[in-house]
């Protein structure tokens, strides 16, 4: 498991190495929007969530997803982990029901990853 920003940030084919040693396809990550950092290659979500935590992100911060290395575009990144289940957030579902967060994600996960 490792910390990823914009000082460190990982190389596509890196994220491919880690999917094909965990679950083939997919890298789970946290993304923590308001310090613009993620935690990758865990088996869980809640235990990158944990280590963020432990190094002074706010909870109210923390969204899970998983990367598909393979994919590109949209199918890049997948918006599910049982960590996003917040209703005193408003949020419902697995998934990031708020647009403008999915956006902020998705633009600090095209800032850290290398293509």
């Amino acid at each position: 498991m490792q910390i990823i920003d914009s000082q460190n940030q990982i190389h596509l084919d890196e994220l491919r190495e880690m999917a094909a040693a965990m679950f083939g396809d997919m890298v789970k990550a946290v993304v923590d929007v308001g310090r613009e950092i993620m935690a990758v290659d865990a088996e869980l979500h809640a235990d990158e969530e944990t280590l963020l935590l432990e190094k002074g992100s706010n909870q109210y911060d923390l969204w899970g997803i998983n990367l598909y290395p393979e994919l590109e575009g949209e199918d890049f990144v997948e918006f599910s982990s049982m960590i996003n289940l917040r209703p005193s957030q408003g949020n419902r579902s697995r998934g990031v029901e708020n647009p403008a967060i999915r956006d902020r994600i998705l633009k600090i996960v095209n800032s850290l990853v290398i293509r």
